[in-house]
């Protein structure tokens, strides 16, 4: 079984995949947050710098593009295959409103001939790339996914990451195991598994339900919990020292990167949103963490979460409760 870190913006940059590599090794691919490529066909400034060969060095880093455009697609697929990257992952799971509204993400599958016809063209061209798709079951029903698959099981998909929600679900619904299950039975390609994970458990329940299943995509518990993949691979939990550790090297990373240790207090507030539920009673703390205004208050409260509150064994469930951080 292969083990595949999810692309989340905001959380998932350079950064955080060559220290998570660094502290945590096992990932066999990280997924970086979609970069959406215009007409003009040029990257920007914060693309090429999360995109960057140098800045990715020794981590298994795969892009992902998100777009309705084949032309767009195919120039960003040849630029990165110019950069030395071997794959390229096809984004048609992102439930936004401001994607879907676009009709990118899951809101292309609301356009299968359109859909068919992107895709002729992408893997009909002599791309030096692999391309694998990350997909939901639909928009509104889990009832388009057969036709969808139909159409996947076209083209020589690298690999084919079913997510089991349809776009409406957002995060907020539960996933749909029995549409995965006649999902797995139907698909021709290599198969990855991503939604909704967050102990070992349910990975092993992964890894025996479905045998087809050759890889697990986490994301939300891998950043709750940063030594997840190394459970699951027979290791032991993290230490408080470790996460501790791990937490201050990137949150020095970032204030160097951004030149300001509050903009760096703000991004690790978005990792805590998470990272907090591996605390056992860590109401209080989440509260003084979240509303923290001055970086020394901050640090202050973080390092007591490590220094005086129980990490649980396993994650619990409901990571993304709606609760604002910011």
């Amino acid at each position: 079984m292969r083990y595949y870190f999810a692309p989340m913006e905001g959380i998932t940059s350079y950064l955080h995949r060559a220290i998570h590599r660094r502290f945590f090794p096992g990932v066999d691919r990280y997924y970086m947050p979609f970069v959406s490529p215009s007409q003009g066909h040029a990257f920007t400034k914060r693309e090429k710098a999360d995109l960057s060969p140098e800045r990715n060095a020794g981590v298994p880093a795969v892009p992902q593009l998100l777009t309705r455009r084949a032309e767009d697609f195919i120039w960003a697929a040849g630029e990165l295959a110019h950069m030395g990257y071997r794959e390229v992952n096809l984004n048609l799971g992102c439930p936004s409103g401001t994607v879907t509204a676009k009709g990118k993400g899951s809101g292309f599958l609301a356009f299968p001939e359109e859909l068919e016809r992107f895709l002729d063209e992408i893997y009909g061209v002599n791309l030096p790339i692999d391309i694998s798709i990350k997909t939901r079951l639909g928009v509104r029903d889990e009832g388009e996914f057969p036709a969808l698959l139909e159409l996947y099981n076209r083209y020589p998909v690298k690999e084919l990451t079913i997510h089991p929600r349809v776009q409406k679900d957002l995060y907020r619904l539960p996933v749909r195991p029995a549409a995965f299950a006649q999902a797995a039975e139907g698909c021709k390609l290599p198969l990855c598994y991503n939604g909704d994970l967050c102990t070992v458990a349910d990975c092993r329940n992964i890894e025996g339900q479905y045998p087809g299943v050759e890889a697990i995509m986490l994301g939300r518990a891998l950043v709750a919990d940063p030594a997840l993949v190394r459970k699951i691979q027979g290791g032991p939990p993290a230490t408080a020292g470790e996460l501790e550790t791990f937490h201050n090297a990137l949150y020095d990373a970032y204030t160097e990167a951004f030149g300001s240790r509050r903009n760096a207090m703000l991004r690790m507030k978005e990792i805590w949103y998470y990272h907090i539920h591996l605390f056992r009673d860590h109401e209080k703390h989440a509260k003084h963490i979240r509303k923290a205004r001055e970086t020394g208050d901050f640090e202050a409260w973080t390092a007591s979460a490590y220094r005086e509150l129980e990490l649980l064994p396993e994650l619990p469930r409901g990571l993304d409760d709606g609760t604002p951080w910011n």
